[in-house]
């Protein structure tokens, strides 16, 4: 849909449909931004050129009806010409709650069209350079096709402009306005982050209990993540959980079970003395609290939840706390991201992640495999289903290492192929720095324990990679995706005006 800024309607929210090998989990929100579209030019060209003005607002059409085929609300707010004319256009940017804005070059334009805004407007800019022609039609060329096609000209005097005054330059896309596949992925690209950038901003996220007792790495302030990020961080109870813990809900409860036995194998165990055969109890135990989970999440009006809370034994707060794996896994895979041990950053990159369509599954480095050059990576839960190689398996736990209490666990691989790692650490100044690395998942035997792990290749070797990667100060956890997006991250982290690095 696109509108116009004076008018803009609610929403429309695209589903997008995500790719995966076993049964996916539906995503529950459907992803959507607002995004609008500025075009520049000079005015003096007008009275010039008879029919230039309309030819070029021909080309903006154009990019808008392209902006919104990647499921985003588009808001087209004119041609800005002259200082005046960008002066005016600022508070309707303003009023429009817009997440990311596409200034489209549609020829040489002043920086004079620019200026104010790059002073005014603190929404995230990316200049759009698209010139109809592969090239001048020399042999017939004329000033007028020259100016339709002057779409970068005044790129440099733009990025110039924005640096004198003390922002980070824009990013930008060049290309041909049509038959141009790399063109139209940044653009897609950037809608996408647009989509990252919307909901950190309108997000709730729940935060229950406290930190495990000397992990140092995961204390943050959730003022300073609602600063960074802009999502609102909701203080939660156990006992806001508890209340829809009940046996009153047997056919919800009966219901879950049929759904997580239809998601997940059960197998029998392996060589862990610790694990064995998913058993009739673990099963209902696991049910009944996703149910909880879930009536929790929209009792909360909740986007995310990170916790960590063990309650006293032989209690049923300790019963439904240590049991929150598979449900925070189907809400993980379903758009929520749930994270355990507290860790409120890692779910920020947890949502990051899904929000670009690669998963997101709470992850750290367990034992190295010298032998393959990899590490594994996973953790005990919860984890995004959707991005798994095969069926994920549920295994019952006599106990959980290192916490208290028993039950049923999720274990299965990430799929072959690219990956890419965020971690969300805090810099010696106390702001969050993101942490981003590709690497390629490979086939490979992981141990039957009732966790997740992947055989992680990064490079120029294991050893070398794991040094360059805490050198730079992560978290011990981070948001594992699938596909190469570290740039893409980099563009997120650029947005939210927070340092990045990616370790190669």
């Amino acid at each position: 849909m696109i509108t116009t800024a004076i008018d803009s309607p609610i929403l429309t929210r695209i589903p997008v449909a995500v790719e995966t090998g076993p049964k996916a989990v539906s995503r529950r929100k459907e992803l959507t931004a607002r995004v609008g579209v500025v075009g520049v030019g000079y005015d003096k060209y007008w009275s010039q050129f008879e029919g230039l003005r309309d030819s070029l607002l021909g080309k903006q059409e154009v990019l808008c009806e392209q902006v919104a085929t990647c499921g985003v609300h588009v808001s087209d707010f004119g041609l800005v010409d002259n200082a005046p004319s960008a002066t005016a256009v600022i508070p309707r940017l303003l009023g429009a709650d817009l997440d990311l804005i596409f200034v489209d070059m549609l020829t040489y334009a002043t920086s004079a069209t620019i200026g104010k805004i790059f002073r005014e407007v603190n929404i995230p800019i990316v200049l759009v350079a698209l010139q109809p022609l592969q090239a001048m039609d020399y042999r017939n060329g004329t000033t007028y096709m020259q100016l339709c096609n002057d779409d970068f000209c005044s790129v440099p005097e733009f990025t110039g402009v924005a640096i004198r005054m003390g922002r980070r330059p824009p990013e930008i896309i060049i290309g041909t306005l049509d038959n141009d596949q790399q063109k139209d992925a940044a653009i897609a690209k950037w809608c996408s982050i647009a989509k990252v950038l919307h909901d950190l901003k309108h997000a709730r996220i729940g935060l229950m209990g406290h930190v495990l007792e000397a992990m140092l790495d995961m204390h943050v302030d959730p003022t300073a993540v609602t600063e960074a990020v802009g999502a609102h961080i909701v203080p939660c109870e156990p006992e806001d959980i508890l209340q829809f813990y009940s046996d009153q809900y047997i056919k919800e409860i009966a219901a879950k079970e049929a759904d997580i036995l239809d998601f997940f194998d059960t197998p029998d165990p392996g060589s862990d003395p610790l694990a064995e055969r998913l058993t009739p109890h673990d099963l209902k135990i696991a049910a009944k609290a996703s149910v909880a989970l879930d009536k929790f999440v929209e009792y909360k009006n909740l986007d995310g939840f990170a916790y960590y809370y063990e309650g006293s034994a032989d209690t049923s707060v300790r019963e439904l706390v240590t049991n929150l794996i598979v449900g925070n896994t189907l809400l993980t895979s379903a758009g929520f991201p749930m994270c355990g041990e507290y860790d409120l950053k890692t779910c920020v990159a947890m949502m990051i992640m899904d929000r670009l369509e690669t998963g997101g599954s709470f992850a750290e480095f367990h034992p190295i495999d010298f032998t393959r050059n990899t590490v594994l990576v996973g953790h005990d839960g919860p984890h995004h289903i959707n991005i798994a190689d095969r069926r994920p398996v549920l295994r019952s736990l006599k106990k959980y290492h290192g916490k208290p209490g028993s039950g049923a666990s999720v274990e299965f691989n990430i799929r072959k192929g690219p990956i890419t790692m965020l971690s969300i650490g805090i810099n010696g100044s106390g702001k969050l720095k993101f942490i981003i690395a590709e690497g390629e998942s490979l086939a490979g035997p992981i141990p039957p324990t009732g966790n997740t792990n992947t055989h992680g290749s990064f490079g120029p070797d294991v050893r070398e990679f794991l040094c360059r990667w805490v050198a730079e100060g992560p978290t011990h956890h981070f948001a594992l995706g699938t596909g190469h997006n570290a740039e893409t991250l980099r563009c997120v982290a650029n947005c939210l005006g927070i340092e990045s690095v990616i370790v190669r």
